[in-house]
């Protein structure tokens, strides 16, 4: 009966959690994201203390700093970006004819001679599939870019965040030792032990992984702007914030490069090589150096169960659940590896009388 008492508190408690998600994720985001933020700089406070600063003098000069480098990315960066970013929406159309014209130039007879339809026809079936592909684009940059002005209103961004921030940085330990504190006394080594789990892949990951796609952005945006590459500020950036899901910033972002390459240097084979070259690079970079260095291979995300959580809990929860699916992603990986490690040592599997205790069991 306790076991069964435990599960359904459990259980219902994750049940409320998710309907407080879906009754206020419109306005949870800049509360999350103070909370990510004060996460994400602890340990630099941590640093800051030991070396004699207080808990409030290295707060502030924490937050002081990230809020002058915010608006000095915000007044150099954003302006720049947003005007590559109508640009590009503007010249959509244009690049995708473009491109049309140059493939069905290039691969017209060999693709008549292969599928036997007529070039006009080809061209005309391709006409209409990139032009619904370049309506669909064009709409979601566009409203990407509202929402993300919506979203990062003065209010949310200069003063809820920070604030939030400000005050979850400063009682950090104290919130930990107070949850601590109300933790089931006869299971408090086990869910210290699993908590421990997860700070570790939810820190290995996420502060990882916020490096490797801040350098490959910045590899990819001062390497395609160097080689002229219109809107290669956009792309390389764009590139590089997407790499945080597996593959596919990296096939966003060559995608987009080439198609702008060859409408914008063809038939200049050298130029397009180079900008297939960048991706190939930062690829290795990424798998060779990057990753192992900076993310490690003992976070236990396989990139499998991390696309599903970024697309389930984006299409459940909207941004505000993108924000949430990686340390979710992380915690339920380590709750299934502890299940497994408890179903393992059970009489269930070893098909026994009597269960064999485990490091992590409380049995």
């Amino acid at each position: 009966m306790t076991l069964r008492r435990q599960v359904q508190f459990w259980l219902l408690s994750l049940l409320a959690f998710i309907l407080f998600m879906l009754v206020f994720s419109a306005v949870l985001l800049p509360f999350v994201a103070g909370m990510a933020l004060a996460y994400l700089l602890d340990p630099v406070a941590d640093w800051f203390e030991r070396r004699g600063l207080s808990r409030l003098a290295a707060t502030l000069m924490i937050l002081l700093l990230f809020v002058i480098f915010l608006i000095v990315v915000l007044v150099l960066l954003v302006p720049v970006l947003g005007n590559q970013m109508l640009g590009f929406v503007d010249r959509l159309p244009s690049l995708v004819r473009s491109l049309q014209d140059l493939l069905t130039e290039q691969l017209g007879d060999r693709l008549t001679k292969f599928s036997g339809l007529k070039v006009e026809d080809m061209q005309s079936s391709l006409g209409d599939i990139m032009g619904k592909a370049a309506t669909w684009i064009g709409g979601v940059l566009k409203s990407v870019w509202s929402g993300g002005q919506a979203l990062m209103s003065i209010l949310s961004l200069f003063v809820v965040t920070p604030v939030v921030a400000f005050y979850m940085l400063l009682d950090w330990d104290k919130m930990i030792e107070r949850i601590d504190s109300w933790l089931p006394r006869q299971h408090v080594e086990t869910i210290r032990e699993l908590a421990r789990e997860m700070d570790n892949a939810v820190a290995g990951f996420v502060r990882g992984q916020v490096s490797v796609c801040l350098l490959l952005g910045l590899f990819y945006a001062v390497s395609l702007v160097m080689l002229g590459l219109n809107f290669g500020l956009l792309i390389g950036i764009g590139a590089g914030l997407v790499s945080f899901i597996p593959f596919v910033g990296a096939a966003l972002g060559f995608i987009a490069s080439m198609s702008v390459a060859l409408v914008q240097f063809w038939p200049d084979w050298h130029w397009i090589a180079a900008v297939a070259a960048v991706f190939a690079v930062g690829q290795f970079l990424e798998g060779n150096i990057l990753q192992p260095k900076l993310v490690g291979s003992s976070v236990g995300l396989h990139p499998v169960w991390l696309m599903f959580a970024l697309f389930a809990f984006g299409y459940l929860f909207g941004f505000v659940g993108m924000l949430v699916a990686v340390p979710a992603a992380a915690m339920v990986g380590v709750l299934a590896r502890f299940a497994l490690r408890q179903y393992l040592a059970s009489a269930l599997y070893k098909g026994t009388g009597v269960p064999e205790q485990s490091g992590a069991s409380d049995e």
